[in-house]
């Protein structure tokens, strides 16, 4: 068995060896003393571990692009789909723009609970929480309402 390329353990692959060659390609073994067979993607990684490029085996792909927070503000695949998010200055995700003209938006209170969230097709939900972060009441557009606050 022809074995030139660096050896990494990888369990989060299937729990095989992942084997990366000098072609920045994944190879995974079928066994300890089984053949290399070619892995189904190629992934490329800036230094901050983000994954930047996914490549599979029959053509597809997708692109991420980060902000200098390591958020993920863009996301592209070879099928056509994209999504843009913007963040706050806490890093909570506050807007999502989607290829199909969908959107979402989320807005938080100062300790970064979700206190209100709203899709493109009508759906809202608002949320309270109180002092120590637990949530205590959420209402949303369908009339689900949860009340969890003292009455007196």
């Amino acid at each position: 068995m022809r074995n030139d390329f660096p050896l990494f353990k990888n369990m989060k692959n299937y729990g095989f060896y992942d084997q990366l060659s000098k072609y920045e390609l994944n190879y995974v073994f079928s066994g300890i003393f089984g053949k290399p067979v070619r892995y189904t993607y190629a992934d490329i990684y800036d230094k901050n571990g983000n994954l930047l490029y996914h490549e599979e085996y029959n053509g597809y792909w997708d692109k991420k692009e980060y902000d200098e927070n390591g958020n993920m503000i863009y996301n592209e695949s070879s099928l056509g789909y994209w999504t843009k998010n913007e963040y706050n200055k806490n890093n909570h995700k506050i807007y999502s723009e989607y290829s199909n003209g969908k959107w979402s938006k989320r807005e938080y209170d100062d300790r970064g609970n979700r206190i209100y969230y709203e899709r493109s097709d009508g759906f809202w939900e608002k949320r309270q929480f109180d002092e120590n972060g637990k949530l205590i009441y959420s209402e949303d557009s369908n009339g689900y309402i949860k009340d969890n606050r003292w009455k007196i």
